[in-house]
């Protein structure tokens, strides 16, 4: 690949389960893209399609602006970050994209940032499939200047890119979003087990959770405001949160009865009844 003058070289380094399709989306951009891999194997489709194959992270560094890094845990990140820091010829922004502890993104940046790394966490939601098709979100944290240089690589990968802060703002941010993402798969376990219980085919009810999940945006329409405080008396969302609760609590009351006659344990079911309203920001609201 010819990189074209004046456009940031980019490296990729992790070519896993996501690694491979968000950096075959790079593999087209005007400045080139250099990726390693512990396998060699993993390298070969994106060299195919025109990407340099590095013979180490030592290649990567000494040869690109931003390196992106995919791998799998917060020892395999430092190892990296300390490579490239060895091996870069210049300043270098390193975007870590794997969903690493709450601190090693701040202590990274405060450690090789007077090396001339600039870390950022750089997380991603969306999964494989968001990644091959370049619908990821992107949490980043970082510098404001870091996140404007790296807007239009990202963008190969991912269609919405929110800066959120300073470095681990990012890994905070993707933690919260993760939190509500498995706690939501045990509650859908919950669902099934009430569901099978009652004799019903939980194929078709997973085709209608996912259906009105998509005509409705799921549980993120709740996430309205820009804080969990208790809403105002006046609050234009309070009669509209209001009335979610008393859905909520009635519908949550009535699927507790179920299992009741069933013999089915809902210990979420029933966590989510008495907090319900407090989630909503009504704490205070009369109780009718």
């Amino acid at each position: 690949m010819t990189a074209s003058a004046g456009v940031a070289r980019m490296g990729f380094i992790g070519l896993g389960q996501l690694g491979q399709p968000m950096a075959a989306r790079l593999a087209g951009w005007p400045g080139g893209l250099v990726v390693y891999d512990m396998r060699p194997e993993a390298m070969g489709a994106l060299a195919a399609a025109g990407a340099v194959a590095a013979a180490g992270v030592s290649v990567v560094a000494a040869t690109c602006r931003i390196v992106c890094v995919m791998v799998r845990d917060d020892a395999q990140v430092r190892d990296v970050v300390e490579q490239i820091a060895a091996s870069a010829r210049g300043p270098v922004i390193v975007a870590i994209h794997s969903t690493i502890g709450p601190g090693t993104a701040a202590a990274l940046a405060a450690t090789y940032g007077p090396r001339g790394l600039e870390i950022a966490d750089a997380p991603v939601s969306g999964g494989f499939m968001g990644a091959q098709d370049g619908r990821l979100a992107v949490m980043f944290g970082g510098s404001r200047a870091a996140y404007e240089e790296c807007l239009e690589p990202l963008r190969c990968f991912a269609d919405l890119i929110m800066y959120m802060g300073p470095a681990g703002a990012g890994t905070r941010a993707k933690l919260a979003r993760n939190l509500l993402h498995f706690v939501a798969f045990t509650a859908a376990a919950e669902s099934q087990r009430l569901a099978e219980a009652a004799g019903l085919d939980l194929r078709k009810l997973a085709r209608i959770v996912r259906h009105s999940d998509l005509v409705t945006g799921g549980v993120g329409s709740i996430m309205l405001r820009p804080t969990t405080a208790e809403l105002a008396a006046d609050d234009p969302l309070r009669p509209i949160l209001e009335h979610t609760a008393a859905l909520g609590e009635k519908d949550l009351a009535l699927a507790l009865e179920l299992g009741a006659q069933l013999g089915v344990d809902l210990p979420m079911a029933r966590f989510a009844l008495g907090n319900f309203a407090a989630g909503l920001g009504l704490a205070e609201r009369d109780s009718a």
